[in-house]
Parts: C-alpha cells; structure tokens; sequence
C-alpha cells in the first residue's frame, strides 16, 4: 500500500477550564490515502474543527502528532508550518472567507502570486471557467450570490493543487439545492485533481457521498 496522505496518531486535545480540565479530543487514530474522502461528523462539541485545525497545524496538540506526506507537522516551527499549508493544503470554509476588496480572479490568483507560481492569472481563469465561473472574474464577493462565492472559494482552494483540501462545514450557509451543487463540484475537482478531501459537516446525508465516515463522540473517534 502507498504512504498515507494525512495520519493522525494518537492524538489528544486538552484545555484548561474552571473545572480542570477539558478534553476536547482523546486518542485519535486514522489515515487517509491519495484521493480518498471523508466525512468528520459528530454532535456540536465533539472536536470536529478542533480535529481539522489541529490537521492543518492550526493548532497544537496536548498529545500526539499529524504527518501530512510523511513530514510531522508538530516538529516544524510556525513559519515552516505556514509555508507547508500554503503549497500542500487547501481550505474552504462556511463562510467562505474571500476578500472583499478583491474580485473572483484576483482572491484565486492570491494564493498563486503568494507562492512565486508563473502564469497565476490564466490558471486562475482556468480554475474559475472549471467551476462556471467564467462570466464573474472580475465581480466582487459583495455581488455574487453565497453558492457563486464558495464556488470562487473552491477555485481558490485547488487551483494550488493541494495534496489535502480541509472543508469546514463548506454547505452550512447554502440551501439544499445549492449545497448538494457545491459537494457534486467538490468530489468532482477531488477526483480529478487527486486530491485527498475531509470535511467536516453536520448533514448525514451529505457525509454519506464521501468514502468514509469519522465519527466523533465527545473528542473519540467511535468510527472510521
């Protein structure tokens, strides 16, 4: 078998409260290959996006490690962590997270010019035709609807071709119809691209149309 994209060892998250101590995640074990899916899904409260941060190294854990393509995530510093998401992780987020300031071309061509690609402006265009998006490059996110902006927050997240794309709830702010659209075209840009996809969501018939299914009760992963 090929080396795991992404595998999360023995991973704990512990914080302090008024109490004690709080665990957020207790034990966490899985991997995931090249190209496979899956669904994080758990009740509010159960570690979901704690699990996902501490994934892309957003955040530390108490205990245990994450090696994204063999490389441990937690024996690099912060820059050295920055610098790995920026060329091997994507993100799209609920709330999409674009820059106001900027037009559809211009936030996906960001990440491009930010790693020194050539050509950032035609493979922006390109990634934005791939998700029907070629009559709003120069739109701002103030005048796109919410299922055209994730759209744009899609481009931005594989036009880097990333090895992992980390999605936090991507469909919570859309409607059904518009939703089930924005997780057809994701699984469609994973598939083609090669990409290892885990999303975190609250909608079991969505988590149902990824490959596998990582349970979360009370920061235990109760399935995999």
């Amino acid at each position: 078998m090929n080396s795991p994209i992404i595998r999360v060892q023995n991973l704990s998250k512990v914080v302090p409260d008024s109490l004690g101590e709080l665990v957020i995640l207790k034990d966490i074990d899985f991997e995931l290959q090249a190209q496979e899916t899956a669904a994080i899904v758990g009740a509010s409260g159960s570690g979901k996006s704690t699990l996902l941060s501490i994934m892309a190294g957003l955040d530390r854990p108490s205990r245990g490690t994450v090696f994204l393509e063999g490389t441990d995530l937690f024996q690099m510093d912060e820059d050295q962590r920055a610098h790995l998401r920026a060329q091997r992780i994507g993100f799209v987020f609920q709330s999409f997270q674009l820059l106001g300031h900027l037009n559809a071309l211009e936030n996906v061509m960001l990440p491009l010019e930010l790693m020194g690609k050539p050509n950032p402006k035609r493979a922006a265009q390109e990634m934005l035709a791939r998700v029907g998006l070629e009559n709003r490059l120069a739109h701002f996110p103030k005048v796109l609807s919410g299922g055209e902006q994730q759209r744009v927050a899609l481009a931005r997240a594989f036009v880097v071709q990333p090895a992992l794309l980390l999605a936090d709830e991507p469909t919570g702010s859309l409607d059904h119809a518009t939703g089930a659209r924005i997780l057809s075209l994701m699984l469609e840009l994973n598939e083609e691209l090669g990409t290892t996809l885990v999303l975190v969501t609250h909608d079991n018939a969505l988590a149902n149309q990824l490959g596998r299914r990582l349970e979360l009760v009370a920061g235990r992963l109760v399935s995999a």
